[in-house]
């Protein structure tokens, strides 16, 4: 039985890993997930999506907390979230998606810690695109609609809070190369020329 095609996308604030990712699948003919996940959270747990919005990808506010109500034992399934913080049952509503997903297709995935939550995945493809502030800070003005006068301080603060979330949940340091296998530097690149490079990857690792 073959093993289902992963490509997990993790991304600085404005590099444009959603737009590079969403292209990959697109090109790839397979499901995109990003803020879709949030809406299939929401359906499983009947939470209004934008009650889960409001957490998405950020840390819960007591790590002590999730610990002494067995967060962190992932491989008992999660059997009683209903007490947890938002933001934890958040995360663990989409761990459980990404697993059950990973069963059943190929996909592109944004975030979430989808490299940490399949690193046991036999074909996973892990992906880290970053790029230089001056132009994340204009993405982020040009795209996200950011105040110019603070976007420099709100992309910084984007990415504290998404390497924050990483290391809360996966106990890794979130943009170290060594926790992928394919680092872009999206500068200088269009969407388009960074979709063909991780296209290359991935017919390399391939042909194997």
């Amino acid at each position: 039985m073959s093993c289902n095609k992963i490509i997990t996308i993790t991304r600085q604030f404005g590099s444009g890993g959603h737009e590079i990712g969403e292209a990959l699948a697109k090109r790839l003919e397979i499901p995109f997930y990003d803020k879709e996940l949030i809406s299939l959270a929401a359906k499983k747990s009947g939470v209004a999506p934008e009650v889960f919005e409001q957490y998405d990808e950020k840390a819960a506010n007591s790590l002590l907390y999730s610990l002494s109500v067995g967060l962190y034992n992932y491989g008992n399934g999660f059997s009683s979230v209903g007490d947890l913080p938002v933001n934890d049952r958040l995360y663990i509503l989409q761990h459980k998606i990404i697993k059950e997903l990973a069963d059943k297709e190929n996909f592109v995935v944004v975030g979430r810690c989808a490299d940490y939550v399949l690193r046991d995945h036999k074909n996973l493809v892990k992906v880290f695109i970053y790029a230089d502030i001056d132009s994340r800070v204009k993405r982020a003005v040009d795209r996200h609609d950011i105040d110019p006068a603070r976007s420099k301080q709100a992309v910084i603060k984007a990415d504290k809070a998404r390497a924050n979330y990483y290391s809360f949940y996966s106990g890794k340091k979130w943009g170290l190369a060594d926790n992928y296998d394919l680092c872009i530097n999206s500068t200088n690149l269009s969407t388009q020329q960074a979709v063909e490079i991780i296209l290359s990857y991935i017919d390399i690792i391939d042909k194997k």
